[in-house]
């Protein structure tokens, strides 16, 4: 089976690359390193002739309103015209848990234009809603970094590892089509300013974080429950004290 993997170098991609490669598929891993790119439309034809499956987990290289909307929105249309053409037989997109929730963001609004044209285009299509990945929590603390300390909401929050997200991704792109969105998450619920507290301690960061229900998530409102999935979510099995010995170093 053809399989084209957009995205295919970053955390989640290689990933998934590696597992479908290790089960007998012709993988093709697509970015702009590799000579395929969603934006200009450069080898994207060629990529998608003959494939059965494509993954897009491309992400934007810039959170800024205007910019991403534009990022999903070209690659959202090149890369589904292209499918078209070629008869892909499934679309999977990965998404985050909440997105319909946190439409003062614009990095959630461009989520949100990117699944909207899946679902018009006409290719079957599975798109996975994903609750944030543990190796995310540094960029959290970034984005409410102030200072010596963090503001952050005590909003719940099941943070899943790379690893589980790769394997769910592998599994639900090999099924068929559900033209519909599927939720997963972590094995734990936490709040997320005590979270991030942990996280911080753990790797020997002097910065303390402040709970403030008013706390904006990447320019959004959080309720309790905005960024968890439903109980009939599937679940990954890692937990954070088992991630965070194993989780990726910075060079």
């Amino acid at each position: 089976m053809k399989i084209l993997v957009i995205g295919g170098t970053g955390l989640i991609g290689s990933k998934v690359v590696n597992k479908l490669r290790d089960q007998g598929h012709n993988v093709i891993s697509a970015a702009p390193s590799t000579g395929i790119n969603t934006i200009t439309g450069e080898g994207l034809a060629e990529a998608v002739t003959d494939t059965d499956i494509v993954i897009d987990l491309a992400n934007s290289p810039s959170f800024a309103d205007k910019e991403v909307l534009e990022f999903f929105e070209t690659s959202g249309r090149n890369l589904l015209a292209a499918e078209i053409n070629a008869g892909v037989k499934h679309h999977i997109a990965l998404s985050v848990v909440g997105t319909d929730r946190l439409q003062d963001s614009g990095y959630f609004r461009a989520k949100q234009a990117q699944e909207n044209l899946i679902k018009k285009s006409g290719v079957p299509f599975t798109i996975i809603h994903s609750t944030q990945f543990m190796e995310f929590l540094g960029g959290i603390v970034a984005s409410a970094h102030e200072g010596e300390s963090v503001t952050i909401s005590p909003a719940k929050i099941q943070p899943i590892a790379s690893e589980d997200v790769a394997s769910m991704v592998v599994e639900l792109s090999l099924g068929n089509p559900i033209n519909d969105i599927i939720e997963i998450g972590g094995p734990e619920r936490f709040k997320l300013s005590e979270l991030l507290q942990t996280y911080l301690t753990k790797t020997s960061n002097s910065l303390q974080v402040i709970s403030d229900e008013k706390a904006l998530y990447f320019g959004a409102p959080l309720e309790e429950l905005t960024l968890v999935p439903a109980q009939t979510a599937k679940l990954g099995t890692i937990t954070f004290e088992e991630w965070f010995p194993n989780r990726p170093q910075r060079a």
